[in-house]
């Protein structure tokens, strides 16, 4: 599928937001181990660390997705991408567990903004057909910078010290936002293929979102889905230190393989529903199908704690977060189908607000159980059925997708 040249460039720059994204908030686990040793951080104060970050977004989604709407896309995404990445740098400037704590709940209230802009740029930009497959190229973005980060973080940290790794990675960010601008100047990108609802502007009417039955079909398949992500995110370099006996050194190449199996996900699962659409299936058929196939692959992840060599629990967790990506993938392209644009992205914040709610939960409960010698066990356990627990709920609130305007 061709997007043009022009919606090429635009997709590719909320790609690099979405590496970035990611790049930003996964230093710290991959740092883990040296900021525990310099620091003299414990299990619980990294799992509070990690918590904070997602209470913050969460709190933080309840106003993203209502000002996204309101500023629309071509304000949105430099607001996002320029408030985390400052962010970001400040976290080089942190000393104590009590600063770490701040930093972290900055960055977490303005990487909120990244995932409504990034949506309604989508839903604005790409029809219906086309979309499924343009939110697998933005999904895989994140799965890039979970790919960057432990190849390039230890190498700048060793190098030159932990605090460079802020540094450099959040000034990227900066001149991010310098090109977006240059872009998006462009006569191109002055009348975008929609309605002014969809651009910004947009009076978000609160009452009807809140009581839609498809904005809380959207938000709880999120809360199931999304705190396994979130968990695997922040957690597998741990898991691979603790488990498998791998250090900084050594777990960069098993995760950067991970994710790069997991950006594999993200593209398969926006073609394969695109393609389902494409030969004359309906959209309820094809978006919960997809998302059958992914809550399957699932299941086997527990047997992560059970094998012997590392390469094994590699080809389970890179399967796990495969089918998470076109699961969320198609999740995504779901809402952008059965919600209207003019708040599209308020129902995206309401649902990354649950979801995060669920990782924090998760991610704090993950820094208890281990901290006080526990093991995995409970959490992969979950992480298992997640997936077909959201379908269910989906399918209870929607039995039938329907086009937000058949709606």
């Amino acid at each position: 599928m061709r997007f043009g040249i022009h919606r090429t460039l635009l997709l590719a720059l909320v790609m690099m937001a979405g590496i970035l994204n990611y790049t930003d908030r996964q230093i710290i686990a991959v740092l883990k181990p040296m900021l525990e040793k310099e620091l003299g951080w414990s299990d619980a104060d990294y799992g509070t660390l990690v918590a904070m970050f997602q209470g913050a977004a969460a709190v933080a989604f309840v106003f993203a997705g209502w000002m996204i709407d309101r500023m629309g896309w071509r304000v949105g995404n430099p607001a996002a991408v320029g408030s985390w990445s400052l962010a970001a740098i400040v976290h080089g400037m942190a000393t104590t567990l009590t600063e770490f704590k701040l930093v972290r709940v900055a960055l977490g209230a303005t990487e909120a903004l990244g995932t409504p802009a990034a949506i309604k740029t989508v839903s604005v930009w790409f029809q219906a057909n086309e979309r499924s497959l343009a939110l697998g190229f933005v999904n895989a973005a994140g799965n890039i910078g979970a790919i960057i980060a432990p190849l390039l973080v230890p190498v700048i940290a060793l190098s030159y010290g932990w605090r460079w790794a802020f540094y450099i990675m959040g000034g990227l960010g900066l001149i991010w936002v310098v090109a977006w601008w240059a872009l998006t100047r462009l006569p191109y990108f002055q009348t975008p293929p929609t309605s002014a609802a969809a651009t910004g502007g947009a009076k978000v009417p609160w009452g009807t979102v809140l009581t839609d039955r498809r904005t809380w079909a959207f938000a709880g398949a999120k809360v199931f889905s999304d705190q396994v992500w979130w968990f695997l995110l922040m957690w597998m370099p741990d898991l691979f230190t603790r488990v498998f006996g791998l250090d900084m050194r050594s777990f960069g190449v098993p995760l950067a393989t991970i994710y790069a199996v997991a950006a594999f996900g993200s593209l398969a699962g926006g073609y394969v529903s695109g393609r389902m659409l494409a030969a004359g299936m309906s959209i309820n058929r094809a978006r919960k199908l997809t998302l059958l196939i992914c809550a399957l692959l699932v299941l086997p992840v527990p047997l992560v704690l059970l094998v012997q060599n590392y390469w094994l629990a590699v080809a389970l967790l890179g399967l796990t977060l495969a089918a998470h990506q076109g699961f969320s993938v198609n999740l995504f392209a779901t809402a952008t189908d059965i919600i209207p644009q003019g708040r599209i992205a308020t129902v995206i914040s309401i649902g990354a607000l649950c979801g995060n709610l669920a990782g924090m939960a998760v991610l704090q409960a993950a820094g208890w159980v281990l901290a006080t010698g526990g093991s995995y066990s409970p959490m992969f356990a979950l992480v298992s059925v997640s997936y077909l627990l959201a379908l269910g709920w989906l399918h209870l609130l929607q039995p039938v997708l329907k086009p937000a305007e058949a709606a």
